[in-house]
């Protein structure tokens, strides 16, 4: 029961304001993954000879928030928090 209560803890902590994750980055990661299972999925369905029909604006969805997310995590780390 105290793991779960710590797990919960630690939950909260990703939504405050001073926190050590970059909340953008975790989500292009994310974003990435499913990029990544997409394209493996793709493959494997190409080899069984079947066609894997997904929308292309999902797929370009999420690869503007990969990018735009990856970007912008980019820039502060470069630029920095002026604080």
């Amino acid at each position: 029961m105290n793991y779960i209560q710590n797990k919960i803890k630690s939950m909260k902590n990703l939504f405050k304001d001073n926190n050590d994750i970059n909340e953008k980055s975790v989500i292009g990661f994310i974003s990435f993954l499913v990029m990544v299972i997409f394209a493996l999925t793709d493959l494997l369905t190409g080899y069984l000879g079947k066609d894997l029909v997904i929308n292309e604006f999902i797929y370009d969805s999420f690869t503007l928030i990969t990018l735009g997310c990856f970007g912008i995590a980019g820039l502060e780390k470069i630029f920095g928090n002026k604080k």
